[in-house]
């Protein structure tokens, strides 16, 4: 393993993450950015995720882990907490006002996240270089300052609206893109796939 490296590391020349003149303000709720997202819409079995705007490219999320999260008997399914940080990941490009898809996700589960548990996250962008955008986020359990229970690095490309309309399908495509909101168009195709 030694000289591997896992992409994860912004090359030198990268740049500091600008926060977009009109992004949230901190403190303000991002809501779902599509009402059919398993990660912060409000599907049963979804995570139901909330996610607020931090200072600077970063947010916090919440979400209580129910008995449809579980893995083991009484614990989160690591793929429910996988997802969860790649769901707060992804919102951070709301703030840059990018769109963009998960290109690598990597995950350390540090301990287990007991059902009843609600899971604090905080995202932030460390970098940017080109359609690259880095950045880290941490799980704790019960506080924002609860013990570590996740932590992950990803990978974000920047694509084009165009990535979503050739590989999704046309019935979802079309409903989101008729929607009279336009703020609702734009966030329908902020997700992270």
């Amino acid at each position: 393993m030694s000289g591997r490296t896992t992409g994860l590391t912004p090359p030198e020349g990268s740049k500091a993450p600008v926060r977009h003149p009109d992004a949230p303000a901190p403190g303000e709720v991002l809501g779902a950015h599509y009402d059919h997202c398993f990660g912060c819409g409000d599907k049963a079995g979804g995570l139901g995720l909330t996610t607020r705007a931090g200072e600077g490219v970063s947010v916090t999320a919440e979400f209580t882990v129910r008995g449809g999260h579980q893995g083991a008997p009484g614990l989160a399914h690591g793929g429910v907490l996988a997802a969860a940080l790649d769901e707060t990941l992804g919102s951070l490009n709301w703030l840059q006002r990018v769109i963009a898809v998960t290109g690598r996700l990597e995950t350390d589960f540090v301990r287990p996240v007991p059902v009843g548990a609600e899971l604090h996250l905080e995202a932030r962008v460390n970098a940017v270089h080109g359609r690259k955008i880095y950045c880290s986020a941490t799980g704790r359990i019960d506080a924002p300052d609860g013990p570590v229970a996740v932590r992950a690095q990803a990978l974000f490309i920047e694509v084009r609206v165009d990535h979503f309309i050739e590989n999704g399908r046309a019935e979802e495509i079309d409903a989101a893109l008729a929607d009279p909101d336009q703020v609702k168009v734009a966030r329908a195709f902020e997700v992270n796939p």
